[in-house]
């Protein structure tokens, strides 16, 4: 069973990005957390819709608010 999320980025680096910086993801499994299985899906979903770099940018859990929609 999946879950969905709604993710925005907090900060990376010490810089705020924006607001509309926000993507919705489906994991594979059921979960509390989309970073449960090293953030891949939220990597692809910041790369695919804003050429984000999760990993370049050292990004961490810390630096992300994210709300379950189901």
């Amino acid at each position: 069973m999946s879950k969905a999320f709604q993710i925005i980025i907090k900060r990376v680096n010490g810089t705020v990005l924006t607001p509309e910086m926000v993507v919705t993801v489906t994991t594979q499994m059921h979960t509390s957390t989309p970073f449960y299985n090293g953030a891949k899906e939220v990597q692809e979903a910041y790369m695919r819709l804003y050429n984000f770099d999760y990993k370049k940018a050292c990004c961490s859990v810390n630096d992300f608010e994210f709300k379950k929609l189901d």
